[in-house]
């Protein structure tokens, strides 16, 4: 057996996010990663790392992994496996000597009684290990992982491959515990579950020394995940009402409950299209504002979808000014229950805006993780939507029943890798005089009249930022 091989061992959950992100965090952590095996039907995954350190390392902060073990044997039956496991890793063993151990049994897809389990693990006394036995804090951890076929239905008493191995490191999969929404007291109908959330730091390289900026910020959950990982944080969102929350309990507020008040910048109250972080002046100047380099290492987003309602960005429908309005003496703008005048948008527009800002506020090799949603039909599915100065990274699906929603991971690319002839004035698409929802939102008017169901769970509960806080 390859001496850097080693088996991962994966959470079944969100499948098509399992490579990427590994493959994420071994680019992030400076890791040479190398797939021997792989399939999203099976839990086990063989790698190829250069070193144990560095296998610790890339699985330290995942979140659809469990474990990492250094790969001592694998085979089809355990005669197979005890062999290979006597002719090409004996010379391991006098490194555990002494150690204390313990073993366990891995089984995916199949089921062992206890009784059967203890014969398994009693078959490997043949290693010299002299050190006691320790099932709680050992020195050492031997598993036996036994993957039986896969497929609905499908359950063989008689084990596809068997894998034998020490283990390396455990992930980080227990960040979704310490920031579950159920622990959280500042949330809405529509914050992002802990695990998608930290799931969309990890593809977009959130970390130390690093900027992140969620301009749909909302109840925060994108931002405290980014913040978990280390870096310096910052959001805006249309409605302010989201970010300051109530009684004090805002955005701010919950970053500091996890002890990550340290990292959150401050926020704005604005939409996409009228951004102070342009940091241009004019319209000419931000569409070029690219060929100057960003400030942001990350943006990370989960736009609303415009399903419950249209969606809307700052301004008066015929694009007019208004007389500043005073309260008490104040003027109404600016205090802290002031609803700005709002005029609909296009989805396309707002998909559009968000790969021109970041195209134009990503430093090189920065990442855009944005989520958006499509339909399960081929005809009226939503394509991915481009840009020249940005390159694709991957495309992570979570299916519904007959709509999905998709977390895109684009890269800023290096200003050498930009045809810059590709790169015209993108402009939003302006919306009319008694432009309806329906006609701004092609996914909105599909949702309804195409594959809404009503016997399932309505998943507008996903949808929009809606503040409708915990008390």
């Amino acid at each position: 057996m390859d001496s850097n091989i080693y088996l991962i061992r994966l959470a079944q959950f969100h499948p098509s996010f399992r490579k990427p992100e590994l493959e994420a965090l071994g680019l992030l952590a400076g890791v040479e990663l190398e797939f021997v095996e792989y399939s999203e039907y099976s839990p086990y995954c063989i790698v190829r790392i250069p070193t144990i350190s560095a296998a610790a390392t890339l699985i330290s902060r995942s979140i659809l992994s469990k474990a990492i073990y250094h790969l001592w044997a694998a085979a089809p039956t355990y005669a197979a496996l005890h062999t290979v496991v006597r002719e090409q890793s004996s010379h391991l063993w006098p490194l555990y000597e002494k150690s204390s151990f313990k073993f366990t049994v891995d089984i995916f897809n199949g089921s062992l009684r206890e009784a059967d389990q203890i014969d398994i693990v009693n078959e490997f006394a043949y290693l010299p290990f002299h050190g006691r036995v320790a099932m709680k804090s050992p020195d050492e951890e031997f598993v036996v992982c036994q993957d039986h076929e896969h497929g609905a239905g499908i359950t063989t008493p008689t084990p596809k491959m068997i894998y034998f191995g020490r283990l390396v490191g455990r992930s980080g999969r227990r960040a979704i515990d310490t920031y579950s929404l159920k622990k959280r007291a500042y949330i809405s109908t529509t914050s992002m579950d802990a695990e998608l959330a930290l799931l969309t730091a990890n593809l977009s390289l959130a970390a130390p020394g690093k900027l992140f900026y969620d301009p749909f910020v909302g109840t925060g959950s994108i931002v405290i995940a980014c913040a978990h990982y280390g870096a310096m944080v910052m959001g805006s969102d249309l409605d302010g009402r989201a970010i300051r929350g109530k009684g004090g309990k805002g955005v701010g507020w919950s970053l500091g409950e996890y002890g990550l008040g340290g990292r959150w910048l401050d926020a704005l109250i604005g939409d996409i299209t009228f951004s102070p972080l342009r940091g241009a002046d004019g319209v000419g100047d931000y569409n070029n504002a690219w060929r100057r380099g960003g400030l942001l290492d990350g943006i990370v987003c989960d736009p609303p979808y415009g399903v419950r309602e249209g969606l809307k960005v700052l301004g008066s429908r015929d694009g007019s000014g208004k007389e500043v309005v005073w309260i008490d003496g104040k003027m109404a703008h600016l205090q802290d229950t002031y609803i700005p005048p709002k005029r609909p948008y296009s989805f396309e527009a707002l998909l559009s805006d968000i790969l021109v800002f970041a195209a134009n506020m990503l430093v090189e090799n920065g990442r855009l993780g944005l989520w958006m949603p499509t339909a399960n039909d081929e005809e009226i599915e939503l394509a991915i939507p481009e840009h020249p100065a940005l390159a694709v990274e991957s495309a992570c699906v979570q299916p519904f029943h007959k709509w999905s929603r998709r977390l895109l991971t684009y890269r800023r690319k290096l200003q050498s890798e930009i045809i810059h002839s590709e790169i015209g004035e993108e402009k939003s698409s302006q919306a009319t005089d008694g432009a309806s929802a329906n006609d701004l939102n092609n996914f909105r008017k599909r949702y309804f009249e195409s594959f809404k169901s009503t016997t399932e769970i309505n998943p507008t509960e996903l949808l929009d930022n809606t503040v409708l806080k915990k008390q």
